[in-house]
């Protein structure tokens, strides 16, 4: 038994047994007849069939799946440098985070069309608390990010999270996708948590920290929705936030997300994936500072490469220029494209409430924002 056993997705060995378990699940039977619309159940079982591992259940079925809710949800998927990237070396993405379930999979859509090897990537765990979404998660190559525990607990599995994802780039040579933060952004301001960065550095032993994130080859990745389908469900929180008060879940608030993350309209989608030169950990490691403060100024260097390469829609220009009222970036948009985002805001907005209005247009404005501030 490993002591990774319980966060690792499923080996290849366990994948045939899985479906074969799990395939009949109504939630199973939905996806599958969303992806696989012209097909019969008698064809859609040999397709099951013909799946012996994580990459054969991805490309069958998982990318088929994907590439439908782009046709349905999306006016467009593009990709910038990717083309870059080498065949034969892992990469650890270290992304910003807007959707619960897509983001992973779209980047995983990027990875593949551009013959690149797709992910593992991490899920928290409160996310797949039912036997089905586990098994799924397990199939799609997630493992494990462990929530509520205590806080000694909590640090056991933080070690041994940092001692798989080494495990996984060096001795698997399999690339990991990770968010730069714990739960998405809700305000449109990506930024990079320390604590992850120490998190995962955790797995060093007796080298510098520094050091040993940069032997990981750190990809910073943006991903950037023209259209954010659940851009309505963040405002409470952001509201709860701006007024200092504990914000709490409901009890399918996440559910909810990922359904309306999935299906929810879209319009164009962009990832980008960036680079982290050596000499950037070479320059922070070389400094006066604490291994917190070093931790801290890398993630302000991962934070700038996202930006740079953040693709920014006319949905951020209108939205930054609502905000400060004025037509700075006018020259980058249409009538038609604004009067479409002014609809969104009307429908999506009690317009009685500016803390709501103000909380709405941050979350598109931030990252023109964040881009600027970054070419300072």
């Amino acid at each position: 038994m490993s002591k990774f056993d319980s966060i690792r997705p499923y080996d290849d060995s366990e994948v045939h047994e899985a479906l074969q378990t799990h395939y009949r699940h109504p939630m199973f039977q939905a996806l599958l007849q969303f992806t696989f619309p012209e097909k019969s159940l008698r064809e859609i079982k040999e397709i099951i069939n013909e799946c012996h591992s994580i990459y054969d259940f991805q490309s069958k079925i998982i990318y088929k799946s994907v590439q439908k809710i782009m046709e349905k949800s999306t006016d467009g998927f593009s990709t910038s440098g990717f083309e870059h990237l080498n065949k034969e070396q892992s990469y650890f993405y270290l992304s910003n985070h807007r959707d619960i379930i897509l983001d992973t999979s779209f980047i995983n859509v990027a990875l593949y069309d551009n013959d690149l090897v797709m992910t593992a990537s991490a899920i928290g765990d409160n996310l797949v608390q039912k036997p089905f979404l586990m098994a799924l998660a397990r199939l799609n190559r997630s493992f494990l990010v462990q929530r509520s525990l205590s806080p000694r607990e909590m640090l056991l599995s933080s070690k041994n999270l940092s001692e798989y994802v080494a495990h996984v780039l060096g001795t698997n040579n399999q690339s990991i996708w990770m968010a730069q933060r714990e739960g998405r952004t809700k305000d449109g301001s990506d930024k990079t948590q320390q604590g992850v960065l120490k998190m995962i550095g955790m797995a060093r032993g007796d080298q510098a920290v520094i050091p040993f994130l940069k032997d990981l080859n750190i990809r910073p990745v943006a991903i950037s929705y023209e259209f954010d389908p659940t851009d309505i469900l963040k405002v409470p929180e952001l509201i709860a936030k701006s007024e200092d008060i504990v914000y709490v879940k409901s009890n399918n608030e996440d559910f909810n997300s990922i359904l309306r993350g999935a299906l929810g309209y879209k319009k164009r989608v962009h990832i980008a994936t960036g680079k982290l030169d050596g000499s950037v950990f070479d320059e922070i490691d070389s400094r006066d500072l604490s291994d917190n403060d070093k931790l801290q100024e890398l993630a302000k260097y991962i934070d700038k490469e996202i930006y740079r390469i953040y693709k920014l829609w006319p949905s951020n220009y209108i939205a930054y220029d609502l905000y400060h009222g004025t037509g700075t970036y006018s020259y980058t948009y249409t009538e038609k494209d604004k009067r479409a985002f002014e609809r969104r805001l009307e429908r999506r907005v009690d317009a009685a409430s500016e803390i709501a209005r103000e909380s709405f247009l941050l979350m598109y404005a931030n990252p023109v924002i964040n881009k600027l501030k970054s070419l300072e």
